[in-house]
């Protein structure tokens, strides 16, 4: 089966009634981990913002704990693993400011992971990505938040 194009289901769905978007809601969340996930952000967590990005930050404190630390190996998998919860959450938020203060964040964590980062060139590749996303996401940005955010990217990159 051949999925059919946006335009083709927002016409479709312009035509059905309340209640049938609502079921196929449902059906959808029940359907994948992710839709779920998606309409849980949407129907409570996005209207505030700042209580979304605290519970990442705590979820991924928790992760990092987590991390097997005896060998490279398994903390680059751990370390990817939780990067691409951040990227999920931040796709659901798309909002820039998100990105740039999530994308941050894990960078700090995994700058100051024990052992060391610099120690695996990998993961050292991982952390240069990132900051390479983070800038990015801050050009995007209101001046003043751009202001903040490279303050805070500066602070992180100048204790290399």
């Amino acid at each position: 089966m051949k999925a059919v194009t946006i335009k083709q289901l927002k016409d479709e769905l312009s035509h059905a009634s309340a209640n049938d978007i609502k079921q196929l809601c449902l059906h959808l969340a029940r359907f994948k981990k992710e839709n779920k996930e998606l309409l849980t952000y949407l129907l409570f967590e996005s209207h505030d913002e700042e209580s979304f990005i605290q519970n990442l930050k705590e979820e991924v404190d928790i992760q990092f704990d987590e991390i097997n630390t005896n060998s490279f190996f398994y903390i680059r998998k751990s370390t990817r693993k939780i990067l691409s919860s951040i990227k999920k959450h931040i796709r659901y938020s798309k909002k820039k400011e998100t990105e740039a203060e999530l994308l941050l964040y894990f960078c700090k964590k995994l700058k100051t992971f024990k052992p060391s980062i610099s120690r695996s060139t990998r993961l050292q590749n991982i952390f240069d990505t990132q900051v390479r996303m983070i800038k990015k996401a801050i050009e995007k940005l209101h001046e003043d938040l751009q202001y903040d955010f490279q303050l805070e990217l500066d602070e992180l990159l100048e204790n290399e």
